[in-house]
């Protein structure tokens, strides 16, 4: 690990000494991308100067209470022994982390589905109550949500609904939750007061632009039609839905939240370039070994993810073993206790998966 830092600190140095070079200065796009790789590793290299400052500083208090007769300036010297090994300790952990590969999508955007599965209405209702669990969740993190496409069932349930959700690495938290999210509870319609089991799935996709995926005009087929449900006044009178189809994979994008044609369009593209995105994201993790994959934050769409229990007022996450009995602020959007627990599993796979 030492010898990887020792290589970062390094590195940092040399683009110190270029970035103050008046050639380089000159040269506006160069010097970008040598102050961009030092923004990258700043946070690394400040851990790892702090670091060796605190083990110089441990070398010296454990000198002081080795030569010193005086009680009190044992105590004192002992005392600062004791801070000083927990805070090289705790850098040791923070050090094993930054060094962990960096996910390029983690400070993106993210365009977040929900569909209602198995269940009926009941499912519709459930993925509702995750809709604006997340819709909360990123409230909570001031980050901004814009309502994509919405298909609801008309008595208060969605089967399909997608949001972008724009934010300072909103998919670096949210990348966790995709997958199959399942209820257990009685249903309002139910008058025996069986407890039902419905699920709804979950996909979170990192907004891209067009240098990551490029669509040929000539692929997608572009139809107009007029929107239908809520959506003001005019909704029903302009051709203002747009239906996007992707020839070559058969993907199909809606859009009609917005009374513009355009923005519909636009806002169908964003979707389309998202999960074509995702597509290749997801190939590109079949190549990769099953036995080397982290299943935390795999993506996996089938797999269950996660249980909410009604009659007990419990959230289990099967990923994670995690089991929480706050059901109603979960559902608020309370949600970072387990996010932070997933976060904390795949780092502690990553690291064992690359040797730090």
């Amino acid at each position: 690990m030492f010898d990887k830092l020792d290589f970062i600190l390094e590195k940092y140095r040399e683009l110190s000494e270029k970035v103050s070079d008046p050639e380089i200065i000159a040269n506006q796009s160069v010097w970008q991308k040598y102050m961009k790789e030092m923004g990258e590793m700043e946070p690394i290299v400040k851990e790892y100067e702090q670091y060796k400052k605190n083990k110089e500083a441990l070398a010296d208090a454990k000198e002081i209470f080795e030569s010193e007769d005086d009680d009190e300036m044992r105590e004192m010297a002992r005392e600062e022994i004791k801070e000083l090994e927990e805070a090289i300790e705790k850098s040791e952990e923070d050090m094993k982390i930054l060094l962990l590969p960096k996910d390029p999508n983690d400070e993106k955007n993210v365009i977040l589905e929900v569909r209602a599965g198995t269940g009926g209405d009941e499912a519709a209702l459930f993925g509702n109550d995750l809709l604006r669990m997340y819709l909360r969740y990123a409230e909570r993190h001031r980050w901004k949500t814009e309502i994509i496409e919405m298909n609801d069932t008309g008595i208060g349930g969605i089967k399909e609904a997608v949001v972008l959700i724009k934010g300072k690495g909103a998919y670096s938290r949210l990348k966790y939750e995709s997958g199959t999210h399942r209820v257990q509870r009685v249903p309002e319609t139910e008058s025996s007061g069986r407890i039902h089991t419905s699920a709804a799935t979950i996909a979170v996709l990192p907004e891209v632009d067009d240098v990551e995926v490029h669509i040929d005009p000539n692929d997608v087929r572009v139809d107009v039609y007029r929107a239908s449900g809520n959506g003001g006044q005019c909704v029903n009178t302009t051709d203002s839905a747009v239906r996007l189809t992707h020839l070559p994979t058969g993907l199909v994008v809606t859009c009609q939240d917005e009374k513009s044609q355009l923005k519909n369009k636009d806002k169908a593209f964003k979707v389309l370039k998202a999960r074509l995105y995702d597509m290749m994201l997801q190939e590109q993790n079949d190549k990769i070994s099953a036995e080397r994959r982290s299943q935390v934050g795999s993506g996996d769409r089938s797999e269950r993810i996660r249980t909410y229990n009604f009659p007990q007022g419990r959230i289990t996450d099967h990923r994670i073993n995690l089991t929480l009995y706050k059901l109603d602020q979960f559902l608020d959007g309370d949600i970072d206790e387990a996010i932070d627990g997933l976060i904390t599993q795949d780092q502690a796979e990553k690291m064992k998966e690359f040797g730090i």
